[in-house]
């Protein structure tokens, strides 16, 4: 089944302002939250396409490439088995959407993972994000190409599988901050206490630490690998749009989830053609007799060749527009064209017969560029008059 447009199913328009899509998307959360559907399938499903569409319209980037490219421009952004539950981030404005509602329970812990408003988790850090540049021709860009990329990346280390325990050792609760994974400070101010809350030094967050690290990673838990990723790119893209795969980036420490990879596309220079937003212009030289007589020739495109017909009398800077040709909109609906600009190309050097027959035609005046000053200077008689 197709999915619904984002904008249609927040009930807005695309020029909608940030703070109107999430009043949108509050009304609706209301509305289908299962707490006030209870055994509805149907109004768990809305719930979800709901939080799925404000997931994508509340990111500025997400929204921006969703614009362009339709639901394939994001769908790197939520894994092969589509919108899950894991890929929203905006947990914090769920709560403050429905907290007040639900205090904060039901589907909100089994969601969220529960606690307090802005409570800090314990556990493994997030990897870091990678960035690849992907040099793309543009005939991939017009037909749309999958790529395989090799890169290095963090992986879970081969001798203590991703533990950072040195022979099997397990970690403990952390001394510092009990497993908490934060540290708070109370000071007094004019204001009276002011809690400083701040990520556990000893565990750095975690909540457990390692008596023995692992020697091979130094308790790390990882350690750099050569790997392949797949990445579809849409028919359309163009230079400097980018595309995030999703936990394709470094582990994280001691089992911590995977960063993303953010390919960066890179469109290489044409041999024949420039490109102009999503039409192709194309410089075709042709000789004087096909300018002055017309001639049919052949035109390379990006799918192949096609016919063109030079009428008689063509002038060099002349454009023809090839409809369909060009780049196919991100959209996904239609072409640019191709736009065929005729340069009439002037011989440099020409054998005596040549030069006779040149002459011939100047003399029965065939060739002579139109007398403008003639029409200009009578023009000009007339306005001073």
């Amino acid at each position: 089944m197709a999915k619904r447009d984002y904008y249609e199913v927040l009930g807005v328009d695309r020029s909608t302002s940030d703070d109107a899509i999430k009043k949108a998307y509050r009304k609706l959360a209301l509305q289908f939250h299962p707490d006030r559907n209870p055994d509805d399938a149907e109004a768990e499903e809305n719930f979800k396409e709901a939080a799925e569409a404000y997931e994508v319209l509340s990111d500025n980037d997400k929204r921006a490439r969703y614009d362009r490219f339709g639901h394939q421009g994001v769908s790197n952004d939520f894994g092969s088995g589509g919108f899950q539950w894991d890929n929203f981030t905006h947990a914090s404005d769920f709560e403050d959407v429905l907290g007040n509602v639900f205090g904060g329970g039901g589907i909100f812990g089994d969601l969220f993972g529960g606690g307090g408003r802005g409570r800090r988790r314990a556990g493994p850090q997030r990897g870091a994000d990678l960035q690849v540049k992907l040099p793309l021709k543009l005939e991939e860009i017009a037909k749309g190409v999958k790529k395989t990329i090799r890169l290095k990346r963090l992986e879970a280390c081969d001798t203590c599988r991703g533990t950072g325990a040195e022979g099997g050792n397990t970690s403990k609760t952390c001394p510092g901050c009990r497993g908490t994974g934060e540290v708070r400070q109370v000071s007094q101010s004019f204001f009276g206490s002011v809690v400083n809350v701040t990520a556990c030094s000893t565990c750095r967050g975690e909540g457990t630490v390692i008596d023995q690290p692992c020697k091979t990673c130094q308790g790390e838990g990882r350690e750099q690998k050569t790997v392949t990723v797949n990445v579809d790119i849409p028919a359309g893209a163009s230079n400097g749009n980018y595309m995030t795969l999703r936990g394709q980036g470094n582990l994280g420490p001691r089992g911590g989830p995977n960063g993303d990879v953010i390919v960066l596309i890179e469109e290489q220079e044409h041999e024949h053609f420039d490109r102009v937003d999503d039409d192709v212009v194309y410089e075709l030289p042709i000789s004087f007799s096909q300018a002055a007589l017309g001639a049919a020739v052949e035109v390379p495109t990006l799918s192949g060749r096609v016919s063109l017909q030079i009428p008689e009398g063509t002038q060099s800077g002349k454009v023809f527009r090839l409809k369909g040709e060009g780049i196919p909109h991100l959209n996904g609906y239609g072409n640019g064209d191709q736009l065929v600009k005729i340069h009439v190309w002037t011989p440099t050097k020409l054998d005596n017969k040549e030069k006779q027959l040149f002459r011939d035609l100047s003399e029965l005046g065939g060739g002579k560029a139109p007398d403008h000053d003639k029409g200009f200077f009578a023009r000009l008689k007339e306005m001073l008059e």
